[in-house]
C-alpha cells in the first residue's frame, strides 16, 4: 500500500472533470456542508468559551482561589500558631478571616434577609470585590468606626441612596445565641447600626443578598469571640495551587475542608460544560447529515471510474490501494470544505473580539455590550477530530465497495 500514489490519485479525482456533472455538484455541495458546520462550531464554542471567561470572571472577583471550611459545623476557631503556619507557608500569598451569617436588614423604607460577611482588612487580597465597587468606596472600617458595602440589588431593595452625602444607616438584626425570649421577640435579637458606603455589582446571585461588614461588627452582632466561618487564601503567581491544597491538608487535618475555586463553584462548571457539550452534539449533527453527501458523491464517483480501477487491478493495485484511494478522496473533500470554514470563523471571530460586530439586544442590562467570544486550540482540535472521524465513517461504505467489487474492462 502506497499512501503518496493513493492521495495523488485521490487529488487527481477530485478535481479532474466527471463525466457525470452531478457528481461535481454533490461533491460541492459536501463540501460547503462540511464546512457550514465547521463554521457553526467554532462560532458557538467561541461564544460559549466567551460568557464562560465573563461568567467565571465575575464569580472569581468574589470568591477567593483557596477557601478553608469546617468538616462539620458553620464555625470554627483556629489558633495562632496555625493562622501564623497558613501564613508563613510556601504559595500562600494573603489569608483573610471571614464570618458568614443570615441577617435581618431593615431600613425606613423596607426590610431584606441579607447575608452578612464579615471580613479583614485583608479581604481585598483575596479576593476581587473592590475593582466591583460601582458606587461610593470599598471602606469597611476608619478608627473606631464601622461601614458597609452593599450589593446593588440590597441597595434597590432597601431603597437606599449610597451616593448621597449622608446615606441611611441599616438596621442590622441578628438573634441573640441560646434566647427564647418569646413574650417580647424585641429582645431576642442584637441590632446594630451601620452605614453603608459603597455599592458593588458583580452577579445577581451576590448584589441581591451579600452584605460586606468589618469582621468585628460581625463577632459582635453574633456574640462571637474570635470564631470565623471560613479561611479564604490567595496563591502567589506561578505557584502551583493542587501542591498549597495538598500542604493544608496535611496540616489542618480531616476536620477541615480545602476547596479551590472550582470545588466552591462545582455546580456552576457543570452546568456551564453540560450546555457546551450539548450544543457541540447538536452541531455535530449538521455535520452528519452533510457525511450523507459524501456517501452519494463517492458512490456515484466509484461507478464513474469502474475503468480506472480495473486498470490499477490489472496493474497490481491491491484492495487496500484502492479503498485508500477513496478514503482519502472523502478525507479531501471534507477537510477542504472543513478547512475553509474554520478559516471564515476564525477571521469572524477576530473580528467580533476586536471590533464589536454583533450587539446584546438590551445589552445595558448587562455587563458586556457585544457577544464576547474566545478562541480555544482544543476547539480548533475538536472540530478537525471530529471532521476526520465522520469523513473515514462516511467514506468507509463506497471505498470498500470500490475495492471487494469484481471491475471488467469493457471494450468500446
Amino acid at each position: 500500500m502506497k499512501p503518496g500514489l493513493a492521495f495523488r490519485i485521490a487529488r487527481r479525482y477530485l478535481f479532474s472533470k466527471k463525466s457525470t456533472n452531478a457528481i461535481n455538484i454533490i461533491s460541492g455541495v459536501s463540501m460547503v456542508g462540511m464546512g457550514v458546520g465547521s463554521l457553526a462550531l467554532i462560532l458557538v464554542l467561541s461564544v460559549f468559551n466567551g460568557f464562560e471567561g465573563l461568567v467565571l470572571s465575575l464569580y472569581n472577583s468574589f470568591y477567593p482561589e483557596v477557601k478553608i471550611l469546617p468538616e462539620k459545623g458553620k464555625t470554627f476557631t483556629l489558633s495562632s500558631d496555625t493562622l501564623d503556619q497558613i501564613r508563613s507557608m510556601e504559595g500562600v500569598a494573603h489569608i483573610s478571616e471571614v464570618l458568614e451569617q443570615k441577617a435581618l436588614a431593615k431600613t425606613s423604607k423596607d426590610e431584606q434577609i441579607i447575608t452578612l460577611k464579615g471580613v479583614d482588612s485583608n479581604y481585598v487580597h483575596v479576593t476581587g470585590v473592590d475593582s466591583a465597587v460601582e458606587r461610593g468606596e470599598f471602606l469597611l472600617k476608619q478608627g473606631p468606626e464601622h461601614y458597609a458595602v452593599i450589593g446593588r440589588g440590597v441597595e434597590a431593595k432597601l431603597g437606599l441612596n449610597v451616593s448621597g452625602n449622608y446615606p441611611a444607616p441599616l438596621q442590622v438584626y441578628m438573634p441573640k445565641r441560646g434566647d427564647n425570649t418569646y413574650i417580647n421577640p424585641s429582645r431576642a435579637f442584637n441590632r446594630e447600626p451601620i452605614v453603608p458606603k459603597g455599592v458593588f455589582e458583580i452577579q445577581q446571585e451576590f448584589d441581591s443578598k451579600y452584605v460586606l461588614v468589618p469582621i468585628d461588627f460581625a463577632r459582635e452582632l453574633l456574640e462571637y469571640d474570635q470564631e470565623v466561618s471560613a479561611i479564604e487564601l490567595s496563591i502567589k503567581a506561578n505557584v502551583g495551587q493542587g501542591k498549597v491544597i495538598h500542604n493544608l491538608e496535611a496540616l489542618l487535618g480531616d476536620q477541615f475542608v480545602v476547596q479551590n475555586r472550582y470545588q466552591q463553584n462545582r455546580f456552576l462548571y457543570k452546568v456551564m460544560q453540560t450546555e457546551k457539550w450539548a450544543v457541540y452534539a447538536i452541531l455535530t449533527l449538521i455535520l452528519i447529515i452533510a457525511a450523507f453527501n459524501i456517501i452519494g458523491s463517492l458512490t456515484m464517483l466509484v461507478i464513474d471510474k469502474a475503468k480506472d480501477i480495473a486498470i490499477l487491478k490489472v496493474m497490481g493495485a491491491t484492495k487496500g490501494l484502492i479503498r485508500l484511494i477513496f478514503l482519502m478522496e472523502g478525507m479531501l473533500t471534507s477537510l477542504i470544505g472543513a478547512g475553509t470554514g474554520v478559516f471564515v470563523a476564525f477571521l469572524i471571530v477576530l473580528a467580533q473580539k476586536y471590533f464589536a460586530l454583533i450587539q446584546i439586544q438590551g445589552a445595558g442590562t448587562f455587563v458586556v455590550q457585544q457577544y464576547p467570544v474566545e478562541l480555544e486550540e482544543a476547539d480548533f482540535a475538536l472540530v478537525l477530530v471530529t471532521v476526520i472521524v465522520i469523513s473515514l465513517l462516511a467514506s468507509w461504505l463506497p471505498a470498500n465497495r470500490a475495492a471487494n467489487q469484481r471491475w471488467l474492462i469493457q471494450e468500446e
